[in-house]
């Protein structure tokens, strides 16, 4: 199924101190195909490197790894 990335927003953490080895956190608010929203937290890096904004489509593998955008 496709998503709509419809928001990218910076994961809060309130107070709580980050490991080391911490990789920054997003937010995606997403909307599939037939409407219904839903939050998927994923790593910054991971946005950067498959070069996704707002307004892409993109598609999950079964480990909810983003596999495609468009």
């Amino acid at each position: 199924m496709k998503y709509l990335v419809k928001q990218i927003q910076e994961a809060d953490f309130g107070c709580e101190e980050r490991p080391e080895d911490y990789q920054p956190q997003v937010l995606l608010r997403l909307c599939d195909e037939a409407g219904e929203e839903s939050i998927f937290e994923i790593a910054d890096a991971v946005l950067r490197e498959k070069n996704i904004d707002e307004g892409d489509w993109v598609v999950f593998d079964s480990l909810g790894e983003i596999i495609a955008n468009n």
